[in-house]
């Protein structure tokens, strides 16, 4: 059975999500200098959302306590899991054991804090996040499973397409 459709699929899924984050630490590094508080103020106004309630509040004031050392380093863990997700998703790509593994890993981290938030409060957005993590996890595990390798002793030839993937 061919899954090279469904890799790629999420290979670029997570290199979308790379290129988000790495988006995001441009635009962090866009604020050095410039009062930060003022740029969310403006935000929040742009959204029409409270700004004396609730996540635009905390948004609003963390604002207020940034520096240009804490963007740089904002901006440098962007650029970090921007890399971890190209890195993942050049593997993904090119259907290698060791990216389902870390795919399976790097997804899974997530299902406990996406739980947590929906007993928090439940959201159309964080549910639809939760399955599309759980739902790619899944599938991930499926194919580790459908190319899992013989062991020894057994009677039986390994897998072609997991020696393939191996090298």
């Amino acid at each position: 059975m061919k899954l090279t459709g469904g890799l790629r699929a999420v290979a670029v899924y997570e290199a979308a999500k790379g290129v988000l984050v790495l988006v995001a630490g441009f635009g962090l590094l866009s604020l050095m200098q410039r009062d930060a508080q003022h740029f969310a103020e403006q935000l929040v106004a742009h959204l029409h959302l409270n700004p004396a309630k609730g996540y635009p509040r905390i948004f609003i004031d963390a604002s207020a306590n940034v520096t240009d050392a804490k963007l740089w380093i904002l901006a440098g863990l962007a650029l970090l899991y921007a890399a971890v997700r190209s890195v993942e998703a050049y593997g993904l790509w090119l259907g290698r054991r060791w990216a389902e593994w870390f795919a399976v890993a790097s997804g899974a981290i997530y299902v406990p804090a996406e739980v947590y938030e929906i007993v928090r409060g439940v959201t159309p957005t964080k549910l639809l996040l939760l399955a599309a993590n759980v739902c790619i996890v899944a599938y991930l595990i499926y194919v580790l499973w459908r190319s899992r390798r013989i062991r020894p002793g057994q009677h039986h030839e390994p897998d072609a397409e997991a020696d393939r993937r191996d090298a």
